[in-house]
């Protein structure tokens, strides 16, 4: 059994951050498809749906930006390391595509866009003992998505991590190769972020949205859960 723990560490520094989970065990078939027209048009409209959250013309002056820019500052970061929602909501900025990466990316990418939260996945049977999220203590090993060597985590930043090492980097900014989301996960635990009451409920209709999804497509229904300050642990 892997539950899901929000240390202290993590609670000293954002007090009022709610953390959205959704478990989905069975997964039977993540692959991609060549046209999968209902996950193209799901991110269609996940990119027009956040045109919303672009408001200012100043690309930092946008409130989901600074928000989460802000909350970066609050902890020790790698250089230009940006929430996923900005990395997201860059893409629509400058009028670029999403692709197909796989079922469950796709779907919670298209979530994560809809309502400008933070969203992502981890393959549970990857996983070593406990998730956790929290201050590192510095040297976790972590290997990133995409890359060939390894980048631990510095002291003090906040990371998931299990018993083997990071999982993923300064809250839902970079992902590891070991715990990626692939064609081949079967039970998944999704992430969502919040650090203030406005964010935290639209990140409680996107989780519904986000199991609905899942059960349209997989025909699996997941299990959703809130993490808060008073009650810090899943169990899954």
């Amino acid at each position: 059994m892997t539950n899901f723990i929000a240390d202290p560490s993590f609670w000293e520094i954002f007090p009022e951050a709610q953390i959205n989970v959704l478990l989905v065990k069975g997964i039977r078939d993540n692959h991609s498809k060549e046209n999968d027209s209902y996950l193209t048009k799901l991110l269609a409209e996940g990119k027009e749906a956040a045109k919303q959250f672009l408001t200012e013309e100043t690309f930092s002056q946008n409130l989901v930006v600074a928000q989460w820019r802000g909350a970066f500052s609050q902890f020790k970061t790698k250089k230009g390391a940006r929430s996923s929602i900005e990395a997201l909501l860059k893409r629509v900025s400058q009028d670029r595509e999403f692709r197909l990466i796989n079922p469950l990316v796709d779907i919670y990418n298209s979530i994560s866009l809809e309502f400008a939260v933070p969203c992502g996945g981890e393959d549970l049977q990857k996983i070593v003992g406990d998730i956790h999220l929290g201050q590192a203590a510095g040297g976790e090993a972590f290997l990133p998505l995409g890359a060939e060597a390894d980048a631990p985590a510095l002291p003090g930043e906040i990371i998931y991590y299990d018993e083997e090492g990071a999982i993923c980097r300064c809250l839902n900014w970079r992902e590891a190769q070991r715990t990626m989301l692939t064609e081949e996960s079967q039970d998944v635990i999704f992430f969502m972020e919040s650090i203030n009451a406005e964010q935290a409920a639209r990140a409680n209709e996107a989780m519904l949205e986000l199991k609905k999804r899942i059960a349209d497509y997989f025909g699996i229904e997941g299990t959703a859960f809130i993490v808060d300050s008073e009650h810090p642990e899943v169990n899954s």
